[in-house]
């Protein structure tokens, strides 16, 4: 009982200040097969981004390239935010692997080697040689120069538990344990952003916007206008999603459909 009047508490803390019940439709536009895949997501440029087996791949409609690295253990995330410098991170050995577009190696990165100090458990792609490190030790955000092999810290220890991040070139973005969304510049400027619903996947769009699902059904939060959309489509179930240039990609474990959206 006490549980429940937690949680209804807490739902309608993240929910106060937000109106709700608008929707937004979308266009269906293809259908496509996955194959047993797990699909990460596409770029601007065409091609699609898949992990089947620790093997990561990116495929277009007539070429597929390939990479994979079995003695570093299982591919934690991807970065593709630059598709001509993929970042792939495998934390349980602390190493940035970063790719060109064709997926070829170009750089490798121990992070024990160069500071035995940084357990690295979140790794993005910033702007100026640099990625974002979230570092597990210190609960501290790092810029890292991987041309100079040198470190900043910036802002202050996150005292809170973490339940997800996401970052591009300028911002480390977070989201705490009670549903705070932060965000931190590349000068160490940190921002609460907003006190978001409750979620059980999410997507980051930017300082103003992002994507949640809850129940399976899908949402669009636009924060300056303190409004909640529900998404229109016609899954009923669905393992994950993507958005990216008005195109919402929905992935269940068989199939991807894409659908064509303006968010507000």
């Amino acid at each position: 009982m006490m549980k429940n009047v937690i949680y209804l508490f807490l739902v309608l803390g993240c929910t106060l200040g937000f109106s709700q019940n608008r929707k937004l439709k979308t266009m269906a536009l293809d259908t496509k097969e996955l194959d047993n895949k797990t699909y990460i997501g596409f770029d601007g440029l065409g091609n699609n981004y898949y992990i089947k087996d620790n093997v990561f791949s990116k495929e277009n409609d007539t070429q597929k390239w390939e990479y994979k690295n079995v003695a570093l253990g299982k591919i934690t995330s991807v970065d593709y935010i630059n598709p001509m410098k993929i970042v792939v991170f495998y934390e349980d050995f602390n190493t940035i692997i970063t790719l060109d577009n064709q997926l070829n190696e170009t750089q490798k990165t121990n992070l024990f080697d160069i500071d035995n100090a940084i357990f690295a458990s979140k790794i993005g792609l910033a702007s100026q040689n640099q990625f974002w490190i979230y570092n597990a030790l210190t609960q501290q955000i790092v810029l890292f120069d991987y041309l100079k092999n040198t470190f900043k810290n910036i802002g202050n220890p996150i005292q809170e538990n973490i339940k997800y991040t996401q970052s591009d070139f300028n911002n480390f973005y977070w989201i705490d344990e009670v549903n705070n969304w932060y965000a931190i510049d590349i000068f160490g400027k940190v921002t609460l952003l907003a006190n978001i619903p409750p979620f059980e996947k999410i997507q980051i769009i930017d300082n103003e916007k992002l994507l949640f699902s809850r129940d399976n059904v899908l949402y669009c939060l636009n924060n300056p206008n303190k409004v909640v959309y529900e998404i229109e489509i016609v899954e009923k179930s669905f393992k994950n999603y993507y958005y990216k240039d008005q195109i919402l990609a929905i992935f269940t474990n068989q199939q991807i459909k894409n659908y064509k959206i303006k968010l507000p």
